[in-house]
Protein backbone atom coordinates (compact mmCIF):
# COMPACT_ATOMS: atom_id res chain seq x y z
CA UNK A 1 0.00 0.00 0.00
CA UNK A 2 1.05 3.57 -0.68
CA UNK A 3 -1.19 5.22 1.90
CA UNK A 4 1.69 6.54 4.01
CA UNK A 5 3.40 8.06 0.95
CA UNK A 6 0.17 9.69 -0.22
CA UNK A 7 -0.40 11.12 3.26
CA UNK A 8 3.13 12.54 3.34
CA UNK A 9 2.62 14.26 0.00
CA UNK A 10 -0.76 15.65 1.08
CA UNK A 11 0.78 16.95 4.31
CA UNK A 12 3.58 18.74 2.45
CA UNK A 13 1.07 20.27 0.03
CA UNK A 14 -1.34 21.42 2.74
CA UNK A 15 1.44 22.95 4.84
CA UNK A 16 2.70 25.18 2.02
CA UNK A 17 1.67 28.82 1.85
CA UNK A 18 3.09 29.37 -1.62
CA UNK A 19 3.44 27.50 -4.91
CA UNK A 20 5.66 24.86 -3.33
CA UNK A 21 2.43 23.07 -2.48
CA UNK A 22 1.38 22.63 -6.10
CA UNK A 23 3.69 19.78 -7.09
CA UNK A 24 3.12 17.58 -4.00
CA UNK A 25 -0.62 18.11 -4.38
CA UNK A 26 -0.47 16.88 -7.97
CA UNK A 27 1.95 14.12 -7.00
CA UNK A 28 -0.39 12.83 -4.30
CA UNK A 29 -3.10 12.41 -6.96
CA UNK A 30 -0.76 10.46 -9.23
CA UNK A 31 0.45 8.26 -6.36
CA UNK A 32 -3.16 7.56 -5.40
CA UNK A 33 -3.74 6.44 -8.98
CA UNK A 34 -0.72 4.13 -8.72
CA UNK A 35 -2.15 2.61 -5.54
CA UNK A 36 -5.48 1.99 -7.26
CA UNK A 37 -3.74 0.39 -10.24
CA UNK A 38 -1.56 -1.85 -8.06
CA UNK A 39 -4.67 -3.15 -6.26
CA UNK A 40 -5.71 -4.77 -9.56
CA UNK A 41 -2.36 -6.48 -10.14
CA UNK A 42 -0.93 -9.81 -9.14
CA UNK A 43 0.77 -9.56 -5.71
CA UNK A 44 4.31 -9.70 -7.10
CA UNK A 45 3.57 -7.05 -9.73
CA UNK A 46 1.82 -4.86 -7.17
CA UNK A 47 4.78 -5.10 -4.79
CA UNK A 48 7.18 -4.11 -7.56
CA UNK A 49 5.03 -1.17 -8.64
CA UNK A 50 4.62 0.10 -5.09
CA UNK A 51 8.35 -0.26 -4.37
CA UNK A 52 9.08 1.81 -7.46
CA UNK A 53 6.53 4.46 -6.44
CA UNK A 54 7.82 4.69 -2.84
CA UNK A 55 11.43 4.96 -3.97
CA UNK A 56 10.51 7.58 -6.54
CA UNK A 57 8.57 9.65 -3.99
CA UNK A 58 11.47 9.45 -1.53
CA UNK A 59 13.67 11.30 -4.00
CA UNK A 60 11.27 14.23 -3.62
CA UNK A 61 10.29 13.91 0.05
CA UNK A 62 13.72 13.31 1.56
CA UNK A 63 15.48 16.45 0.23
CA UNK A 64 12.64 18.76 1.29
CA UNK A 65 12.69 17.24 4.78
CA UNK A 66 16.48 17.57 5.08
CA UNK A 67 17.17 13.84 5.00
CA UNK A 68 19.02 14.10 1.68
CA UNK A 69 20.95 17.00 0.11
CA UNK A 70 18.79 19.31 -1.96
CA UNK A 71 19.68 19.00 -5.68
CA UNK A 72 20.19 22.24 -7.56
CA UNK A 73 17.18 21.62 -9.80
CA UNK A 74 14.87 21.27 -6.79
CA UNK A 75 16.44 24.33 -5.18
CA UNK A 76 15.69 26.24 -8.38
CA UNK A 77 12.01 25.34 -7.96
CA UNK A 78 12.02 26.27 -4.27
CA UNK A 79 13.66 29.63 -4.97
CA UNK A 80 10.73 30.82 -7.11
CA UNK A 81 7.85 29.22 -5.17
CA UNK A 82 6.89 32.67 -3.92
CA UNK A 83 7.06 34.34 -7.33
CA UNK A 84 3.50 35.44 -8.08
CA UNK A 85 4.46 36.32 -11.65
CA UNK A 86 4.89 32.66 -12.60
CA UNK A 87 1.92 30.70 -13.91
CA UNK A 88 0.54 27.66 -12.14
CA UNK A 89 1.72 25.61 -15.13
CA UNK A 90 5.25 26.95 -14.77
CA UNK A 91 5.36 26.03 -11.09
CA UNK A 92 4.14 22.52 -11.87
CA UNK A 93 6.63 22.15 -14.72
CA UNK A 94 9.48 23.04 -12.38
CA UNK A 95 8.54 20.09 -10.19
CA UNK A 96 7.95 17.73 -13.09
CA UNK A 97 11.26 18.79 -14.65
CA UNK A 98 13.23 18.03 -11.48
CA UNK A 99 11.42 14.80 -10.64
CA UNK A 100 11.31 13.24 -14.11
CA UNK A 101 14.53 14.56 -15.63
CA UNK A 102 16.73 14.41 -12.52
CA UNK A 103 15.23 12.01 -9.98
CA UNK A 104 13.72 9.33 -12.19
CA UNK A 105 16.96 8.13 -13.86
CA UNK A 106 18.59 7.81 -10.44
CA UNK A 107 15.62 5.96 -9.01
CA UNK A 108 16.00 3.41 -11.80
CA UNK A 109 19.71 3.05 -11.05
CA UNK A 110 19.06 2.68 -7.32
CA UNK A 111 16.51 -0.09 -7.91
CA UNK A 112 18.64 -1.74 -10.59
CA UNK A 113 21.58 -1.87 -8.19
CA UNK A 114 19.33 -3.59 -5.65
CA UNK A 115 17.89 -6.13 -8.09
CA UNK A 116 20.76 -6.50 -10.54
CA UNK A 117 18.36 -6.22 -13.47
CA UNK A 118 17.88 -2.87 -15.20
CA UNK A 119 15.70 -4.19 -18.02
CA UNK A 120 13.16 -5.71 -15.63
CA UNK A 121 12.38 -2.23 -14.30
CA UNK A 122 11.16 -0.88 -17.64
CA UNK A 123 7.50 -2.00 -17.30
CA UNK A 124 7.13 -0.31 -13.91
CA UNK A 125 8.96 2.74 -15.19
CA UNK A 126 6.55 3.05 -18.12
CA UNK A 127 3.49 2.38 -15.97
CA UNK A 128 4.26 5.17 -13.51
CA UNK A 129 4.56 7.66 -16.35
CA UNK A 130 1.45 6.35 -18.08
CA UNK A 131 -0.53 6.87 -14.88
CA UNK A 132 0.66 10.48 -14.76
CA UNK A 133 -0.68 10.98 -18.27
CA UNK A 134 -3.96 9.29 -17.32
CA UNK A 135 -4.35 11.51 -14.25
CA UNK A 136 -3.71 14.68 -16.27
CA UNK A 137 -7.29 15.25 -17.58
CA UNK A 138 -8.79 15.15 -14.08
CA UNK A 139 -6.05 17.42 -12.77
CA UNK A 140 -6.61 19.96 -15.52
CA UNK A 141 -10.35 19.85 -14.92
CA UNK A 142 -9.86 20.67 -11.24
CA UNK A 143 -7.19 23.31 -11.89
CA UNK A 144 -9.54 24.83 -14.46
CA UNK A 145 -11.52 26.20 -11.52
CA UNK A 146 -8.61 28.52 -10.70
CA UNK A 147 -6.99 28.81 -14.15
CA UNK A 148 -9.63 28.43 -16.82
CA UNK A 149 -7.19 28.96 -19.68
CA UNK A 150 -5.45 25.66 -18.81
CA UNK A 151 -8.68 23.69 -19.15
CA UNK A 152 -9.55 25.48 -22.39
CA UNK A 153 -6.10 24.82 -23.89
CA UNK A 154 -6.10 21.17 -22.85
CA UNK A 155 -9.58 20.66 -24.27
CA UNK A 156 -8.43 22.13 -27.54
CA UNK A 157 -5.54 19.69 -28.05
CA UNK A 158 -6.93 16.88 -25.86
CA UNK A 159 -3.70 16.80 -23.84
CA UNK A 160 -1.59 15.76 -26.83
CA UNK A 161 1.17 18.33 -26.19
CA UNK A 162 1.49 17.29 -22.55
CA UNK A 163 1.54 13.58 -23.36
CA UNK A 164 4.11 14.06 -26.13
CA UNK A 165 6.34 16.08 -23.78
CA UNK A 166 5.95 13.51 -21.01
CA UNK A 167 6.82 10.57 -23.26
CA UNK A 168 9.83 12.43 -24.61
CA UNK A 169 11.04 13.25 -21.09
CA UNK A 170 10.48 9.63 -20.07
CA UNK A 171 12.59 8.33 -22.95
CA UNK A 172 15.39 10.72 -22.06
CA UNK A 173 15.16 9.71 -18.40
CA UNK A 174 15.54 6.04 -19.34
CA UNK A 175 18.55 6.81 -21.54
CA UNK A 176 20.14 8.71 -18.65
CA UNK A 177 19.42 5.77 -16.35
CA UNK A 178 21.17 3.41 -18.76
CA UNK A 179 24.13 5.77 -18.98
CA UNK A 180 24.46 6.13 -15.19
CA UNK A 181 23.99 2.41 -14.54
CA UNK A 182 26.79 1.53 -16.96
CA UNK A 183 29.28 3.73 -15.12
CA UNK A 184 31.59 2.44 -12.39
CA UNK A 185 30.23 3.48 -8.97
CA UNK A 186 33.05 5.98 -8.38
CA UNK A 187 32.13 7.87 -11.57
CA UNK A 188 28.42 8.15 -10.88
CA UNK A 189 28.51 11.14 -8.48
CA UNK A 190 30.17 13.36 -11.10
CA UNK A 191 27.70 12.22 -13.77
CA UNK A 192 24.78 12.85 -11.41
CA UNK A 193 26.10 16.34 -10.70
CA UNK A 194 26.29 17.04 -14.43
CA UNK A 195 22.71 15.84 -14.81
CA UNK A 196 21.61 18.15 -12.00
CA UNK A 197 23.32 21.07 -13.74
CA UNK A 198 21.56 20.30 -17.03
CA UNK A 199 18.14 19.98 -15.38
CA UNK A 200 18.76 23.23 -13.48
CA UNK A 201 19.26 24.96 -16.83
CA UNK A 202 15.90 23.59 -17.95
CA UNK A 203 14.37 25.01 -14.76
CA UNK A 204 15.73 28.43 -15.66
CA UNK A 205 14.19 28.15 -19.12
CA UNK A 206 10.81 27.28 -17.56
CA UNK A 207 10.93 30.52 -15.57
CA UNK A 208 12.30 32.58 -18.46
CA UNK A 209 10.55 31.26 -21.58
CA UNK A 210 11.31 32.78 -24.99
CA UNK A 211 8.98 35.05 -26.90
CA UNK A 212 6.04 34.74 -27.62
CA UNK A 213 5.46 32.64 -24.48
CA UNK A 214 7.12 35.34 -22.37
CA UNK A 215 4.58 37.83 -23.70
CA UNK A 216 1.64 35.52 -22.95
CA UNK A 217 2.64 34.71 -19.35
CA UNK A 218 1.51 37.99 -17.73
CA UNK A 219 -1.69 37.95 -19.79
CA UNK A 220 -2.55 34.40 -18.73
CA UNK A 221 -1.54 35.19 -15.17
CA UNK A 222 -4.45 37.61 -14.92
CA UNK A 223 -6.74 34.68 -15.69
CA UNK A 224 -5.57 32.64 -12.70
CA UNK A 225 -6.20 32.68 -8.97
CA UNK A 226 -3.44 34.44 -7.06
CA UNK A 227 -4.22 32.54 -3.83
CA UNK A 228 -1.82 29.57 -3.47
CA UNK A 229 -4.12 27.75 -1.05
CA UNK A 230 -6.93 27.74 -3.59
CA UNK A 231 -4.65 26.33 -6.26
CA UNK A 232 -3.29 23.63 -3.96
CA UNK A 233 -6.82 22.66 -2.94
CA UNK A 234 -7.83 22.40 -6.61
CA UNK A 235 -4.83 20.20 -7.36
CA UNK A 236 -5.56 17.94 -4.39
CA UNK A 237 -9.10 17.49 -5.72
CA UNK A 238 -10.77 14.54 -4.00
CA UNK A 239 -7.76 14.08 -1.73
CA UNK A 240 -8.21 17.54 -0.19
Amino acid sequence: MLTATIDQLRTVAAAADDASGYFPAMYSRVTSRVEQASARMEPSQAASMERFARTFAAWYLEPISGRRPMPGCWQAAADVAGDADLLIAQQLLLGINAHVNHDLPQVVVELADATGNLTALRPGFDSINDLLAETYPALVRDVGRVAWWMAALSARDNGRAFNFSLHRARDIAWMNAERLYALPPDQRPAAAAQLDDAVSVLAYLVTRPPWPVSWAVPVLGRLESSTPGDVTAALLGPLG
